[in-house]
């Protein structure tokens, strides 16, 4: 064992604390990581077992680089969970939800084969394409996201705990089944990995979804130039995006919208549109989606995404 690993068991061990957990049991991620990570409850409903389990267990791009993020804290990642599988807020829809619902139309009378949901996050929308889709590959650079996509995959469900205020959580338990979303694990595959360096076998897709990324990549106009190549003649590229451009993400020199140029407003449309032109038609810019992220009891982000459709001419 992990000699950071036995310092840890022997600490909490010898006290007789046994609320070790993280989702449901406390999981040692090693390979890629020097120290093993955990978190603290007083519930002790949410311990079954310890386990030791291999980095190569989660499912990521072969040679890819796993790098830390902003979305990889035990709360990001119960805050996003809570986001794709809990409840509505101020009667707003869910948003993976919802923008399943809004791809599966606009695929209506096209071939519905293979889909690729880039930027996946915790996997709802990838669970709800697979209503329609006879395979759908979901893709996100966070590994802790994609550790819970997994999770709901192949066991049906995850637990997680929210933040409420201060160190205090509250506990929750979701299945993919109280969504009738069950007979859709056998349709869908996670992977971790960068949207802007796909691995070759990523392509031949009838439907490209790309939920809330542009404005969170690096390099966007090199993500939206080469794109077409993993999308099938006449598929559609569906982009949802409230189009918040922030340095922290992509350098403000690879904007490719929402600032002055020539004198004149630019858009993240108008840059989207110059870039995807060479191979792709505007075929519907007239929905926005709004949607609700609970960050605790008393404080969310209530945010609207413009939604563009393209099909594949080229």
């Amino acid at each position: 064992m992990h000699a950071g690993a036995e310092k840890v068991f022997q600490r909490f061990f010898r006290t007789g604390k046994t609320s070790i957990f993280l989702s449901y049991r406390l999981l040692l991620i090693f390979g890629r990581f020097t120290q093993p990570f955990f978190a603290l409850t007083q519930d002790t409903r949410f311990i079954n077992s310890i386990s030791i389990v291999p980095f190569s267990s989660i499912p990521y791009r072969e040679g890819s680089v796993i790098q830390d993020n902003y979305y990889e804290t035990d709360d990001q990642i119960a805050v996003y969970s809570e986001f794709h599988y809990g409840t509505e807020y101020f009667d707003v829809a869910i948003y993976p939800k919802r923008c399943a619902e809004l791809c599966l139309s606009f695929m209506d009378g096209r071939r519905k084969e293979r889909s690729l949901d880039l930027g996946c996050a915790v996997g709802r929308s990838t669970f709800e394409l697979a209503r329609g889709f006879d395979s759908v590959t979901g893709l996100d650079f966070s590994r802790g996201f994609i550790r819970v996509a997994v999770e709901m995959k192949e066991k049906g469900l995850i637990q997680y705990a929210l933040p409420e205020e201060g160190e205090l959580v509250s506990h929750h338990e979701k299945r993919l089944a109280e969504f009738g979303l069950a007979d859709t694990q056998n349709k869908v595959t996670f992977r971790q990995g960068d949207a802007q360096d796909l691995d070759p076998s990523l392509t031949d897709y009838n439907l490209i979804f790309a939920g809330n990324l542009i404005d969170r990549l690096p390099n966007p106009a090199q993500f939206l130039t080469h794109i077409h190549e993993r999308l099938r003649i006449g598929g559609l590229l569906i982009i949802t995006s409230p189009y918040t451009w922030l340095p922290d993400f992509t350098p403000r020199e690879k904007w490719i919208g929402g600032f002055i140029k020539d004198g004149q407003p630019f858009t993240t449309q108008d840059g989207m549109t110059g870039l995807l032109s060479p191979c792709f038609e505007l075929i519907d810019d007239t929905h926005q989606v709004p949607f609700v992220i609970r960050e605790t009891r008393r404080k969310f982000q209530h945010t609207i995404a413009a939604v563009t459709v393209w099909e594949r001419v080229n």
